[in-house]
């Protein structure tokens, strides 16, 4: 699968509205049928940034993903919102989905 970490720094004064100007790319993204998750979080040190987690089963979904209307979109709307380019990791690992983190495992009777 192709994971996908980005971290989007917002203007402050558009930081709260954040997830309804990136909705409906949020939105039409996940119900590409090569997605596996696309979940935005806010950064716990830096307020005004939030940080996007997002995968695709393959190559072929994510090229799909970057070729779809709304992703030309977001490339149109989004960036007035943002006060610098956003930074990304992009890599490919094996499996479609996520792994128990054992160093944490929860056990109860």
């Amino acid at each position: 699968m192709i994971v996908i970490t980005a971290r989007f720094p917002v203007l402050a004064e558009h930081a709260e509205a954040w997830p309804d100007i990136s909705r409906s790319f949020t939105e039409a993204t996940r119900a590409e049928p090569g997605c596996l998750w696309f979940d935005w979080s806010r950064s716990l040190d830096v307020t005004d940034e939030y940080v996007l987690l997002e995968a695709f089963e393959d190559d072929a979904a994510a090229g799909a993903h970057v070729s779809s209307d709304h992703f030309f979109a977001a490339q149109r709307e989004l960036p007035p919102y943002l006060a610098a380019t956003p930074r990304i990791i992009n890599m490919t690992v094996p499996g479609t989905s996520w792994s128990e983190m054992g160093e944490l495992a929860v056990s109860r009777p």
